[in-house]
């Protein structure tokens, strides 16, 4: 999970307001393969600077974890907080990103943290203790993605593994919108059962449209920075083609449980076979495995197209 994921409360998406098989992962190795230090990294008003090579990484970001294993610079981390599960043989600890302990975190030696939404108190409690911090937010598109990706292969010393996942990304993207049939639909994205969705204008929003499907959380008049609280009457009245279940694992939602909801059973993307149920962490981060995403999507609309 990450802060896409948390999404799924009020007060989280509040926040989002103000978020690998298919491309393979690698422990690699902690040699330098194309970087050079120092190096300056972040944005021009969070920037930091390397002297050497970081070979103890703490990341605070689930997205950030499978970067960095992508590209070759897993075994320069020494330890993950609690909700970067993926790959497996990450250094998986309690470290929690959302109730922050600088102490626990200095506690691993780290020479670079890297995180995804921490507040600037937090930030602050870790550069206090002279640990350099550098921030990867939520991108906002795929282009932003790809940045975080080349980032990170500066900071750590891979940057021609980064450039080469950024390629293998983007071809694979191109891939399947080209092998994808055209269509012209409409889906609703369920985050959660208190029907928090998503529109064309996310980051998520924008794969979909990558394969012609449009938002109906775009007609709400209330879009709520993107990540809209529909109703259920919302959802039926709009009788998307096709309905993304992104809360499977946190919340148990499956095709079955959505066409018992009241009415819901007479909604085309059901009757039609068309409730497709997401890996939750998948559609939460926009790392590597996006293209697992935009895969499932693209699959949907192949296998169960909207006659």
């Amino acid at each position: 999970m990450n802060r896409w994921t948390s999404a799924r409360t009020a007060a989280a998406v509040a926040v989002l307001a103000a978020g690998l098989s298919a491309c393979g992962t690698s422990t690699g190795s902690a040699g330098t393969t194309g970087g050079s230090f120092p190096v300056s990294v972040g944005s021009s008003t969070a920037a930091i600077t390397l002297t050497a090579k970081p070979i103890r990484i703490v990341s605070l970001s689930a997205t950030a974890t499978e970067d960095l294993f992508a590209i070759g610079a897993g075994s320069q981390v020494v330890a993950v907080d609690k909700d970067s599960d993926y790959p497996a043989s990450a250094p998986h600890t309690q470290l929690d990103a959302y109730q922050l302990n600088a102490e626990a975190v200095a506690a691993y030696k780290p020479d670079l943290v890297i995180e995804a939404g921490l507040t600037p108190a937090q930030v602050g409690q870790l550069t206090r203790l002279h640990i350099p911090v550098l921030i990867e937010p939520a991108a906002a598109n795929l282009d932003e993605a790809y940045a975080q990706i080349n980032e990170l292969g500066k900071a750590t010393g891979h940057v021609s593994e980064a450039a080469d996942l950024v390629t293998s990304m983007k071809s694979k993207v191109a891939s399947i919108i080209a092998q994808t049939p055209k269509t012209s639909g409409t889906f609703y994205y369920e985050l959660d059962p208190t029907y928090y969705s998503v529109t064309s204008s996310t980051f998520v929003g924008q794969l979909f449209k990558m394969l012609d499907l449009t938002s109906i959380a775009d007609r709400t008049s209330n879009a709520a920075g993107g990540y809209p609280q529909l109703s259920g009457e919302f959802v039926l009245k709009s009788n998307p083609g096709y309905v993304f279940l992104a809360d499977s694992i946190c919340c148990g939602q499956n095709a079955a449980k959505v066409g018992t909801r009241p009415g819901w059973s007479a909604l085309s993307a059901v009757s039609g076979g068309r409730v497709i149920a997401l890996n939750d962490d998948i559609a939460s981060r926009w790392g590597p495995r996006v293209v697992d995403l935009l895969q499932t999507i693209a699959d949907a609309i192949k296998t169960h197209p909207v006659k």
